[in-house]
């Protein structure tokens, strides 16, 4: 008797979901998203307008998207994500609904629901797509996690006091706990 198959979804499945329903696919497989705490949207806020105000100040021309921006960061439609901060250089991966490619700086403000996927999934799929540097927020813990793939993987963990630094803009550190109330 063989396993009954899990069904594989794509893109079209994300489009028809009901309004106000949102969801990643990765892989195929779809993740319901709940909608984000007050305290989500301020860090994601907060680290928007921050970095955003640094590219500006430095005459950058890279672009930073709050959620909901769809990333799909395969030439395929089994990949769909919607990371909290995605920060983009290159114009011409930005369309009219999306992001196709992998954005330069990705963060994400983890809960408790989607630890397993920001930590573990999402950490390969932004590794083996072209994601030079990733964040890890964790309100709870009061801690981000920083991953730096550009060459040899490069991992570093730093609390809300410190000053953290920013691989992919030189000049760019941020403490968290400057930016939160």
């Amino acid at each position: 008797m063989s396993l009954p198959q899990e069904k594989t979804y794509t893109i079209d499945d994300i489009y028809g979901l009901p309004d106000g329903q949102r969801a990643e696919l990765i892989d195929g497989r779809m993740y319901m998203m709940s909608p984000p705490s007050p305290y989500h949207q301020e860090i994601v806020m907060e680290l928007s307008a921050t970095i955003r105000q640094f590219i500006k100040s430095n005459k950058g021309n890279c672009k930073v998207y709050p959620a909901p921006l769809a990333v799909r960061l395969h030439a395929d439609d089994k990949t769909w994500v919607e990371p909290d901060v995605s920060v983009v250089c290159d114009k011409k991966k930005i369309t009219s609904d999306a992001c196709v490619g992998a954005p330069n700086w990705i963060i994400e403000v983890t809960s408790p629901g989607t630890q397993s996927r920001d930590y573990l999934k999402k950490l390969w799929l932004y590794q083996n797509s072209g994601v030079h540097e990733y964040w890890i927020v964790n309100p709870i813990m009061k801690n981000v996690q920083v991953y730096f793939f550009d060459g040899e993987e490069k991992s570093n963990q730093y609390s809300f006091d410190d000053e953290i630094p920013c691989h992919v803009f030189g000049g760019l550190a941020i403490k968290m706990n400057d930016l939160l109330d």
